[in-house]
Formats: structure tokens, C-alpha cells, sequence
């Protein structure tokens, strides 16, 4: 999955005494794209004119790729760099996996800042708290990073896995999934999901893994469960095109290795599930 870099770490713990120097890693973002050249992000050694005491410390990766934030985009951009969309990034096939998962949690926590320079209370101008990852009005409010939980579910019919595609967006082979609502369980969302989705009721429901997808300020969690009862599909076609029983052998997995929903798919297949 994404997250899985090895032998590559992620360091996120805030640390708002760090200062960035020549070499510190910058990362600018206009929405959801990314400056990048290639799979080089630049430093802050790469800009004729930076405000190096503005950059915001996001995280490192090992010990020594150390990642700031610009919260303002650049008018002239260092040489070779441009910005690319970080899910064009993911489908080109060709960024180290840890360069993808840096570009999915940088995202995230760039565009909550930009979400929140204002007091979403009172709407007075914000600022950065100064020993946790929190932003902070005048008023006493306090925002947290967003995080929104959301489930992917592999439902079982004995040698079968139901697969789905969407009616929109990603083209792919993908399983059930939703977000949780107010005051529901993970598992009270697989129920729900499913049957809103496929019409299906299923039991037995069971974690798998979790998984962080910063783009969308998602985390996920992914259970497995048997139907139950009646395996007669009726399909939300507004929400997908296809939902469907598919047995081990006719999967068709996605592309790339880093979604939850491919591992899943995966496992069923190989029949370690």
C-alpha cells in the first residue's frame, strides 16, 4: 500500500522549532498539484527569492529529507519545475513509491491550512499554534487536522468477491466503499454501505487493515464479510456501473500496488482470505 515504504520512514511528529536551511525540502502546491521536477521536489536553495522564516515544517522522511510547506504559491518558478497533479503522479508509474505517499499526506495537510486561515466561528484571521499541529483564532477555537473515516469492504459469496466499478471518476475494478457517518460504527458503515450500494446484507464482518488517503482527507478501514442470505445484486446506479460476483480466478486487479482496495482484491485471489 501507499504507506508501505520500507526502508524508507516517515517522521510526522510536529516540530515547530525546526528551521529550514539551503537544503530543506520545499513543497508548493496549487491544489491538488504538486512543483516537482521529475521525481526531484525543489529546495530552498533552488528559489531566487524565498522567505525561508515562512516556510512551515511538515515532516521527514529517514533523517535527512526534512519537508517544508509554502503556503503561497511561487509567480516564478525555479527552472524544470512545474506543477504536476499528484494523482497524474500515482498513475504515471513512475515515482518511487515513498515520493507518491509524501505528495498524498503534504496535500492534506496543505490544503487544511489553507482551509483555515480564517475562523470558520467568528472568521478572524488564524494562526499556527506553537507546540502542536493545531491552528488557533482569538475566539478559543481550535482546529485539528481533518481526518474522515471511511470503510472498504470485501464482501464474500463463497469462492466470490463482489467487485464494483463507479459510474464517475476512477476507472477501475474497486470494492464497496463509503464514509462513516455521525454517530455510526466502522462496522454499522460496512451494513449500511452495502446494502445502499448493492442492496446486499451481509454478517460476519471482520477488520483487515487501515490505510491513510491524504488526498481526500480520508482513513481508511478495511473489513471483510460474508453475505447474507439472499446474493441477488440491485445495483445504485447512480453511485456505480457495474457491481458484480466475480470468482478468484476473473479479478482484475488495479494497476499499481497502493490502495487498500487492490490488497484486498489481492488476497482473495490468492486465497489467503
Amino acid at each position: 500500500m501507499i504507506q508501505d515504504i520500507f526502508p524508507h520512514v516517515l517522521h510526522n511528529q510536529y516540530d515547530p522549532s525546526r528551521k529550514a536551511s539551503p537544503d530543506s525540502i520545499v513543497l508548493s502546491f496549487h491544489a491538488n498539484d504538486v512543483l516537482i521536477k521529475g521525481e526531484t521536489f525543489p529546495c530552498v536553495k533552488d528559489f531566487a527569492n524565498i522567505n525561508a522564516g515562512e516556510l512551515i515544517y511538515l515532516f521527514s522522511v529517514d533523517d535527512d529529507k526534512h519537508y517544508f510547506l509554502a503556503r503561497e504559491e511561487f509567480d516564478v518558478l525555479p527552472e524544470g519545475f512545474e506543477y504536476i497533479n499528484v494523482r497524474t503522479l500515482r498513475n504515471s508509474g513512475l515515482t518511487e513509491q515513498y515520493i507518491a505517499f509524501v505528495c498524498y499526506t503534504a496535500v492534506q495537510l496543505a490544503n487544511w491550512y489553507r482551509n483555515n486561515k480564517f475562523c470558520g466561528r467568528c472568521g478572524t484571521l488564524t494562526h499556527l499554534d506553537r507546540k502542536e499541529r493545531a491552528i488557533r483564532c482569538e475566539c478559543g477555537n481550535v482546529i485539528y487536522p481533518k481526518i474522515s473515516p471511511a470503510v472498504i469492504v470485501g464482501v464474500t459469496n463463497g469462492d466470490k468477491l463482489l467487485v464494483t466499478k463507479y459510474r464517475t471518476g476512477f476507472a477501475h475494478f474497486a470494492l464497496v466503499a463509503g464514509f462513516t457517518e455521525i454517530g455510526e460504527t466502522l462496522e454499522q458503515t460496512v451494513a449500511r454501505e452495502v446494502m445502499e450500494e448493492t442492496g446486499l446484507k451481509v454478517t460476519n464482518i471482520r477488520y483487515y487493515k487501515s490505510q491513510p488517503w491524504g488526498i481526500v482527507d480520508d482513513l481508511l478501514a478495511g473489513f471483510f464479510c460474508d453475505v447474507d442470505g439472499d446474493d441477488a445484486i440491485t445495483m445504485d446506479e447512480g453511485e456505480l456501473k457495474i457491481a458484480e460476483w466475480r470468482s478468484r480466478a476473473d479479478i482484475e486487479l488495479q494497476p499499481d500496488q497502493y490502495s487498500l482496495t487492490n490488497e484486498m482484491m489481492t488476497v482473495f485471489k490468492e486465497g489467503k482470505i
